[in-house]
């Protein structure tokens, strides 16, 4: 019987351990911790499954190297990171995780809300240094003001129906409305500018792709209801760095929390670059990331979202039967 050589990467000790008591001896299984890049495709010269996560970019050199590769198995779901034309080009088909933490991502959302609007990663940093005194501390209630969903997927369902517990008001832009939605879960669909001119905190559960590219942009930030908080825990491509630094540094956002963030893939690499020779965006991209983390009102959290124990296994267990269904010819959570 044919033996299947899978590759994962980016992959911690604990994924490991879980990971390998999922296969049988039909399967040729190595694991890295690094991303897969350019530098080391030679890695995947051999290989019939390869599964990155977010930080690999399998650009067509990569999916080149890999002459036995028959599958890519991300563990997320996006796909961007994936040269999809090239795969396609050469038959290597590509699944992905389309649902893993609908309510995950939706509770670390909801975290950040209530850390800025009462003030408490403020409220922290100031009683570690054995200061308890209120002045700039107050914040204000959640119920009765109006959340701005854009993108009112599974994700963006979740922050609505936990939106609706506080009693908010909520309003939404989706490419794809769902009017059955609106009168089970009590809001209504706008379009862009409406939103960004009345919520009073904006929150972004969108795919990344060529459309959503910079939707918020230099162009409509200036819409943006004076004081807003802000909350971006899809991808920050959606968001022009340019209008989020002109935004926070000119209080249109009162507040912002970003789970995500230009330069985010740099952060594994950090101590590394003071002997290797770095490209000038990847300093400007730190250099920004650092100017951000100097404002109070901002909470930045390293791309951890998604990170409950429960999804890391929802997401490892639905990558696993994506590659058992693949080989065996049964559905899988195909891309291409």
């Amino acid at each position: 019987m044919q033996k299947y050589k899978i590759i994962f990467f980016e992959v911690n000790s604990k994924e490991k351990k879980y990971l390998k008591k999922k296969f049988d001896k039909n399967f040729d299984v190595s694991f890295f911790g690094d991303k897969l890049t350019d530098a080391n495709s030679g890695l995947i010269k051999d290989a019939n499954v390869v599964s990155p996560f977010i930080y690999s970019q399998i650009t067509q050199n990569v999916i080149k190297k890999g002459s036995k590769l028959k599958l890519i198995a991300t563990r997320s779901t996006g796909f961007n990171h994936i040269d999809i034309q090239t795969a396609k080009a050469k038959n290597v088909s590509v699944a992905n995780v389309p649902y893993y933490g609908e309510n995950t991502v939706a509770e670390h959302t909801f975290a950040m809300v209530l850390a800025l609007s009462r003030n408490i990663h403020r409220a922290y940093v100031r009683t570690i240094r054995n200061d308890f005194t209120l002045d700039g501390l107050q914040g204000f209630d959640l119920k009765g003001k109006t959340l701005g969903v854009i993108g009112a997927g599974s994700i963006g369902v979740h922050v609505i129906k936990i939106a609706k517990g506080f009693g908010m008001k909520v309003i939404c832009t989706d490419t794809k409305p769902n009017h059955m939605l609106t009168e089970l879960l009590d809001f209504k669909y706008v379009n862009l500018d409406e939103l960004l001119q009345t919520s009073d905190i904006i929150t972004l559960h969108c795919p990344y792709n060529e459309h959503t590219h910079h939707l918020i942009n230099m162009n409509n930030i200036d819409k943006v209801k004076k004081g807003a908080l802000f909350i971006n825990t899809a991808r920050s491509s959606i968001v022009e760095p340019r209008a989020l630094y002109y935004a926070i540094e000119k209080g249109i956002f009162g507040g912002a929390g970003l789970d995500v963030f230009e330069g985010e893939e740099l952060l594994k690499e950090e101590n590394q670059m003071l002997t290797k020779n770095v490209a000038i965006e990847h300093l400007e991209a730190i250099l920004k990331r650092n100017i951000l983390l100097r404002y109070e009102n901002v909470i930045i959290t390293p791309h951890m979202a998604f990170d409950s124990a429960e999804a890391v296994e929802r997401i490892m267990d639905t990558t696993v039967e994506n590659i058992k269904a693949f080989f065996e010819g049964k559905n899988y959570h195909k891309v291409i």
